[in-house]
């Protein structure tokens, strides 16, 4: 099989060559790297999470009574709070561990050249967000107390994983990293609140991942929170947050049920006319025309251009005249906005000592610009950043700077892959609909796993492993879990199997789905047979050169090292197998 570079990349035959093997196991452990290098991972962590019978409890939960009755915006707000309620972002170093650049950059050689990886990731050189870079992507991140070859391995979640933090030390709910959220959302979004898959898109930048969801004017996830159009131009911290990564970043992946657009890769499986109504909404969803609300929006973002403006104000039948930032520190804490019908509250709770008699000198007074938004509203057209700013008179010198940034606030243009440089290839879509049952759904994707890589890897990644070959579950748990062998790393053998024995002997998945060993490690729990994983992986770095074998039983698992040792494991998953791990 030819090597892969920036223009091709075959998937070959499932896990039966080199490249299938490591795309597979990678659908098990799910790093930020290697949905970069297997862009079908990502929609198959969607649908590994919409088969997942924890998130179909959810549509039993109180909180979601009588859902349906509400619009499909106000459904994925009540299921933005329930996320907020029971979510924690988290992107902490130690939960899934530390390699190395050489490490992953040898791993996908063969498929991708290293140097692409390092224009497209942070950790790696990349320099897209400014933000990021000016403060030091390895300080920002805590990795400057390591050599500058060790990056996290930063695992994605699924929704079990997610859950199972409640039972690390220092977390009350769940938690995950932005594709974790990003991937739990589309799901959710599709069988909580009935949206079709159609309108769902994925979208992963080098530091970020958010989706777009075509409801009304559109929806943008961010980490836990969600976004409509007017929320993204309300000038708040959160907002001015959440469009960092489509102001600063490419947007290197689009995932949909109808295939992938990647920057890197020449081949596009994503539908033209999904992806062509994909840019277009996306790209409204991300300008606006000037508007007298969105200009003090503007402000309340920009702090330091708060003080070239002043507003008038009619109290006690004489005008006064108040700094623009006074009437912005007044916002603090009270219920009232500037631009909305409040605002004469607001303002008559402004302490006279703050406000001037006369205009105040060098600051230009917003309701000078009255009469021009409000001509804006009653012409076919609107006015432009420049026509507005040749109203405008500030003495500061600042003025092509201010509008400037306003422009820039009122539109940004997402740098998405160009269509016009990829060949498009149809291929077959996922096909499940919201009124579908759990059952149909898993039904659905089992019969599709022979047409379509992502649903064919959704099951690796659901991790069921009565349905899904041992080979890739196997590879990822004793190459790609660095957290267990730290853990463990001044136990003797025997006290690691005390440990082993001494945690619940429960799973954190359900019926014979499994867990890989650094999440037994880190909650804390699993069933014999992945205690019996995790033993593997132990004895196979500390013994190298020793085979190790595993016979996974109904009822026990046991493991044997080269006749070195025995321990036996209690399982309840049903699950068979014979399993021989080379030292």
């Amino acid at each position: 099989m030819p090597a892969c570079s920036q223009g091709e990349r075959e998937t070959g035959s499932p896990w039966k060559d080199e490249l299938g093997l490591e795309m597979y196991s990678s659908a098990v452990t799910l790093s930020d790297m290697e949905m970069f290098v297997f862009p079908e991972l990502l929609y198959a962590l969607v649908l590994a999470n919409i088969m997942s019978p924890r998130l179909w409890r959810w549509r039993e939960d109180p909180w979601f009574r009588r859902i349906g009755r509400l619009s499909p915006g106000r459904r994925i707000m009540r299921l933005k709070q329930y996320i907020m309620d029971n979510y924690d972002f988290n992107l902490d170093l130690e939960t899934w561990g530390l390699t190395r650049k050489q490490r992953e950059l040898e791993r996908f050689r063969k498929w991708i050249d290293p140097r692409v990886i390092a224009e497209s990731n942070a950790l790696f050189g990349y320099e897209g967000d400014r933000y990021y870079f000016d403060l030091d992507i390895r300080r920002h991140f805590g990795l400057d107390k390591y050599d500058g070859d060790v990056i996290p391995y930063w695992k994605t979640e699924t929704l079990e994983a997610m859950d199972a933090f409640r039972f690390r030390p220092g977390y009350a709910r769940g938690a995950g990293e932005c594709v974790s959220l990003s991937a739990l959302y589309a799901a959710a979004v599709f069988v909580v609140c009935g949206i079709s898959l159609d309108d769902i898109f994925i979208m992963t930048t080098p530091l970020h991942s958010q989706n777009f969801v075509v409801v009304g004017d559109g929806l943008i996830t961010n980490n836990r929170r969600v976004l409509t159009k007017t929320m993204w131009f309300n000038g708040s911290e959160l907002s001015m947050k959440a469009r960092r990564a489509l102001r600063h970043e490419r947007v290197t992946l689009v995932g949909h049920r109808t295939g992938y657009i990647h920057q890197v890769y020449q081949t596009a499986t994503i539908s033209e006319e999904a992806y062509r109504r994909f840019r277009e909404r996306l790209t409204e969803f991300l300008q606006a025309d000037p508007a007298a609300d969105l200009l003090i929006n503007f402000l309340r973002a920009h702090r330091d251009y708060q003080n070239c403006f002043q507003i008038s104000h009619r109290h006690h039948g004489r005008t006064r005249y108040i700094p623009l930032e006074v009437a912005f520190h007044y916002e603090h804490g009270r219920p009232y906005r500037l631009n909305d019908r409040t605002r004469d509250q607001l303002l008559a709770e402004i302490d006279e000592m703050e406000c001037f008699a006369e205009p105040i000198e060098d600051r230009v007074c917003l309701e000078e610009f009255g009469d021009w938004f409000r001509r804006q509203t009653s012409r076919a057209g609107s006015g432009s950043v420049d026509e507005l700013a040749r109203l405008m008179d500030c003495q500061r010198s600042r003025l092509p700077q201010v509008m400037r940034d306003l422009t820039a606030f009122l539109k940004i243009e997402p740098r998405l892959p160009d269509p016009r440089c990829k060949r498009f290839v149809t291929r077959s879509a996922i096909e499940i609909d919201p009124d579908m049952s759990r059952e149909e759904i898993v039904d659905r994707l089992e019969n599709a796993r022979a047409a379509n890589a992502a649903a064919d890897l959704a099951f690796y990644a659901f991790r069921d492993l009565s349905i899904c070959d041992w080979r890739p579950f196997l590879k990822a748990a004793v190459e790609r879990n660095p957290v267990i062998l730290e853990g463990t790393a001044d136990m003797s053998d025997q006290e690691a199997f005390s440990w082993l024995c001494s945690i619940p002997d429960e799973s954190i998945y359900d019926g014979t789905r499994l867990a890989q060993p650094d999440e037994v490690w880190n909650f804390k729990r699993g069933d014999g047979v992945e205690k019996a994983l995790c033993a593997a992986d132990v004895l196979r770095h500390r013994h190298p050169g020793k085979a190790v074998m595993i016979t996974v039983m109904p009822d026990r698992a046991v493991v044997e090292c080269a006749g070195i040792l025995k321990w036996e494991f209690v399982s309840r998953k049903g699950l068979q197998a014979e399993l021989i791990v080379a030292g």
